[in-house]
């Protein structure tokens, strides 16, 4: 909205040339998000606690989380908020790129809103029924599939492909439909990682901060037809607007760490979880950069697949063995991923922070892959 209000003041006075770049655009919308989250968030928090909108502990998990039950959760909202408000603020509205990244971050934030209302609001212990949660995903990647098929993005590149790290301008090309199923599986893996992460104070948020600025830089770099020829990467026009919204969402998630960090105030419930990894996977998948987020979003990743293979290995070892064979010889003392360094006698914030430096690695990684090319 600023672009376009004082991008076109430029020729009566210089400083208005700045709204022209998106380096200035992209940081303005981090702080904006920062000051939304820091402005809104003690309110949008006592409110949740007005109501009672407690977080709900499992019985089967750490100990030490017991502690925790009651503390507001739905805090995904102060997220949302400090994301959309600051991308429509400072991106451009005329390219696609920006409107289906929001696009995605309220679908996805609608559908874990709906789940943490159902499960503290309405006392629903399941919350959404995990069919539904699972149909509103897909659902979404579905459409998203299509919608790049029908209207592309990237014009140059053929509108069923990725492309590879590693490899100078080499595409992986889909037949159509499975470049749909693609998409979805991206979406609703992402989705579903981040949710999966967040378990302890801060390291969801934490490591979504790490995740958006590293994309924020692909954004740049894909957008930016010298910096994309120079690194033996395709150019995609208009996908560089996508600098602002990673900034905003790299803002958000460090303006609700500082509510967030251990002891929380607040937790962001399947409202923020899901949200952000849906606004991940839909950038990564605008960018043709799907095998990047696998790299960058490494702690997401690793935290997902923990849960698979330790429920895998019990299910496969209970129909051999018996159940107390399968209870006994488990991956992981527990699943997700953090929970097992707990169990291994970690404190909660060792445990974060070392995810945080893993984090780091695994986006630093990932940047590489552009100069290794």
């Amino acid at each position: 909205m600023l672009y376009h209000l004082l991008a076109p003041l430029a020729k009566q006075h210089i400083v208005f040339n700045l709204f022209n770049y998106i380096t200035f655009r992209a940081a303005g919308a981090t702080v904006t998000a920062l000051l939304v989250a820091f402005v809104f968030g003690p309110s949008v928090i006592e409110r949740l606690r007005r109501r009672n909108v407690g977080q709900v502990i499992r019985a089967e998990g750490p100990a030490s989380h017991q502690g925790k039950r009651g503390t507001p959760t739905m805090g995904g909202l102060i997220i949302i908020l400090a994301t959309v408000v600051p991308t429509l603020l400072w991106a451009r509205l005329d390219t696609r790129y920006v409107l289906v990244a929001v696009i995605a971050t309220l679908w996805m934030g609608a559908i874990g809103f709906l789940d943490d209302y159902l499960k503290i609001v309405r006392g629903k212990p399941q919350g959404l029924v995990a069919r539904w949660k699972l149909i509103g995903q897909t659902s979404f990647g579905l459409a998203l599939g299509l919608a790049l098929l029908a209207w592309p993005l990237a014009a140059p590149l053929p509108a069923a492909s990725t492309q590879l790290p590693l490899f100078k301008y080499i595409l992986v090309l889909f037949w159509p439909p499975a470049y749909v199923l693609f998409v979805t599986v991206v979406v609703t893996g992402s989705s579903n990682a981040v949710n999966l992460t967040d378990g302890l104070d801060g390291l969801a948020s934490g490591l979504t901060a790490i995740a958006a600025g590293a994309f924020a830089v692909f954004a740049y770099v894909f957008g930016r037809v010298d910096w994309s020829r120079h690194l033996g990467v395709y150019f995609l026009p208009g996908a560089g607007e996508l600098t602002v919204f990673c900034g905003a969402l790299a803002g958000a998630a460090l303006g609700f760490l500082w509510f967030n960090a251990h002891p929380a105030q607040v937790f962001m419930g399947d409202t923020g979880a899901l949200a952000i990894g849906g606004a991940l996977g839909t950038v990564a998948i605008m960018l043709k950069a799907e095998f990047l987020l696998l790299i960058a979003g490494g702690v997401f990743a690793a935290e997902a697949v923990s849960v698979l293979v330790q429920t895998g290995a019990y299910r496969w070892r209970k129909k051999r063995h018996g159940k107390e064979y399968a209870d006994a010889h488990r991956v992981f003392r527990m699943a997700p991923l953090h929970h097992h360094f707990e169990k291994l006698g970690w404190a909660e914030p060792q445990v974060v922070m070392r995810f945080y430096i893993l984090g780091v690695l695994c986006a630093a990684i990932a940047l590489a892959t552009l100069k290794v090319r």
